[in-house]
């Protein structure tokens, strides 16, 4: 439950409380000493002698009376003009002027604040809370949200594929459960945890698991809501977020995006008045200034732990840091699992089966697979969700939705066929490479023409140089098709061809498997640790020779060559079954191991393929 702010009181309503207060008072104190009189009978109490200390103004006419009248000793009436005054006391009829009401006074006076309130409060506030700036009563204020045990809904139960981490951070929540027992020997609470993983696996899910299966109050907010415009800001709210999180312990601090607070100082930074680093400096100060003893605990999480300073990181400030890491294949069953309980499926959905075709997917692309599937099935009104529509939400998330709409020319789908079945049958030539699970040439919105997928049987952790050159031989099956069939290659083996180069790259420069350049590391990732594996020109780091280079040049070239040869080779082995795939292709736009039999044959010995 979100707890309620406590009313800040504005200025303003001061100012406008003070004002009416004032109005009521002049007109009450003007009606309890004076009366009231008509014009009429103000000129007759002069001419009668009856009036004294006579105060003229512009409208009104005051002054004291030597006879009360109603109690009031003293009269106040509306000026009329002398000469209608004349002509009317020659009449004998009782009149009176009428002048300007105070409350209108005080209202034309007041107006233009108001005006200018209502303006600045519905335009230019919510302007500048748009633009960061916020409310200048709350500028210093945490924006953090507190959540209660009911509330967060998560505890370990639902977290699934990260045992390891879900170990560690059981001893926190024993720890705040009965700290008197688990500090019996002398052992304390780690200050802080920092979890560290690539997005979508789990962090922010663990640490609400974490507050859930502890029972306490769980204090969530993102590393760039400390950051303003003003600098002092963000170290305010810091302070502020401290004190409430003492006043509610025992606690959970959670911090997001730990890296848009905590980067390195002195990386792009122009003297030491910079917000972000004064920010950082007060939560390395808070982290040093609590006491550990009080309940309170930091759980923070990032994807970019390389970036963040090193002050932040050191032993008793973040004590432990725990890697939350891409599931296995035991471990993404495991997560299919507790997101099926939310829907109804079939009886032929087979969890391990979804585990081995969805190799890298995170706890996140697991839990949108599931539903992807569910709309699938709801789509085409059946009563359960079915293997075939896990299996089609595997293929939208990997290569995109179908366009059946869009229209080939009769020779392209031809090209596009064989290319695909080159991919295919390289892949089953190779005793080393994944069963293929499907092909087809369907065109797909992020612009594939047709896909071949394969299907791990299971994870592998260390790759061999034989496998690299085979993966490579498989990428160059496509083009290799084109050119044994048609005598010419075509554009669409243009992401096949990047993927192949980065390979080829890398078995030189960084996994030293290169004959004739050695054991040696030439290029290095900038950000290894949680990459996404593509080496962009922008983030290697060259440090050799042009000769050097060109001896690189060389060995990719070669590699490059070698794989294409041997796809060549192979796919003039099988071309029959080339041919054959390649028609059934065009006829069913989709193939499956159970409808063309060389799909899932065993492996023939690859031509040309050096011993491994």
């Amino acid at each position: 439950m979100e707890i309620e702010k406590h009313h800040q009181w504005n200025i303003w309503y001061f100012i406008a409380a003070f004002s009416a207060l004032l109005l009521i008072q002049d007109w009450m104190a003007t009606r309890a000493t004076q009366e009231t009189i008509p014009y009429s009978q103000f000129l007759q109490l002069v001419a009668d002698g009856k009036v004294s200390d006579l105060r003229v103004d512009q409208q009104q006419i005051s002054g004291a009376l030597k006879e009360p009248i109603n109690g009031h000793k003293r009269f106040v009436t509306i000026r009329v003009e002398p000469e209608l005054a004349g002509e009317l006391a020659k009449t004998n009829v009782a009149f009176t002027g009428v002048g300007e009401n105070p409350a209108g006074k005080w209202l034309g006076w007041l107006l233009p604040f108001i005006l200018i309130f209502a303006l600045w409060t519905f335009f230019f506030r919510g302007l500048a809370e748009k633009q960061g700036l916020g409310g200048m009563m709350s500028v210093g204020r945490s924006r953090a949200k507190v959540f209660v045990e009911k509330d967060t809904g998560v505890t370990f139960d639902d977290v699934a594929g990260i045992d390891e981490a879900k170990a560690e951070l059981q001893e926190v929540v024993s720890f705040l459960k009965d700290r008197p027992t688990y500090g019996r020997l002398g052992a304390r609470i780690p200050k802080g945890i920092l979890l560290v993983g690539p997005p979508g696996t789990g962090k922010t899910l663990v640490a609400k698991a974490v507050a859930g299966e502890a029972g306490v109050p769980f204090f969530s907010i993102s590393g760039s809501e400390f950051v303003e415009l003003f600098v002092g800001v963000g170290a305010a709210r810091v302070r502020d977020l401290f004190e409430q999180a003492r006043k509610a312990a025992p606690c959970i601090i959670f911090i997001d995006e730990l890296d848009a607070l905590g980067k390195m100082r002195g990386l792009g930074s122009f003297g030491g008045n910079d917000e972000k680093e004064q920010t950082l400096n007060q939560l390395l100060a808070e982290l040093d200034g609590f006491d550990p003893r009080e309940g309170v605990v930091l759980l923070a999480a990032t994807n970019r732990p390389e970036v963040l300073d090193p002050a932040l990181l050191r032993a008793g400030r973040f004590d432990r840091q725990v890697l939350i890491d891409r599931p296995d294949r035991r471990g993404r069953s495991a997560i299919l699992k507790v997101h099926m309980k939310r829907i109804t499926a079939a009886p032929d959905v087979d969890v391990e089966q979804i585990a081995g075709i969805t190799t890298g997917f995170t706890g996140a692309d697991l839990a949108n697979l599931v539903n992807e599937a569910a709309i699938g099935a709801t789509r085409r009104s059946a009563d359960a969700v079915g293997m075939q529509d896990f299996t089609a939400a595997v293929e939208r998330i990997v290569a995109g939705a179908e366009r059946k709409s869009r229209l080939l020319q009769p020779h392209e789908r031809e090209v596009v066929a064989y290319h695909e079945m080159g991919h295919a049958l390289t892949a089953v030539s190779l005793p080393r490479m994944d069963p293929v699970h499907k092909v087809s040439i369907v065109p797909h919105s992020i612009g594939a023409l047709g896909f071949t997928l394969q299907r791990p049987t299971e994870d592998r952790f260390l790759i061999g140089r034989q496998e690299l050159k085979d993966r490579m031989v498989v990428l160059l099956g496509g083009r290799a098709a084109e050119s044994l069939v048609f005598g010419e290659i075509s554009t669409g083996a243009a992401d096949d061809l990047a993927k192949v180069t980065d390979i080829a790259r890398q078995l030189v420069t960084r996994f030293g498997m290169s004959e004739e350049l050695g054991q040696a590391v030439l290029e290095r990732q900038m950000t290894p640790y949680l990459g996404d594996g593509n080496n962009h020109p922008g983030l290697r780091e060259k440090d050799y020779s042009e000769a050097t280079a060109r001896e690189v040049d060389l060995c990719i070239r070669a590699l490059v060559e070698e794989a294409y040869q041997r796809a060549k080779a192979l796919l003039a082995q099988r071309r029959t079954d080339l041919d054959a795939g390649a028609k059934l292709l065009l006829e069913h736009e989709t193939l499956t191991p159970d409808q063309f039999a060389p799909l899932a044959g065993t492996a023939s010995p690859s031509p040309g393929a050096p011993a491994s």
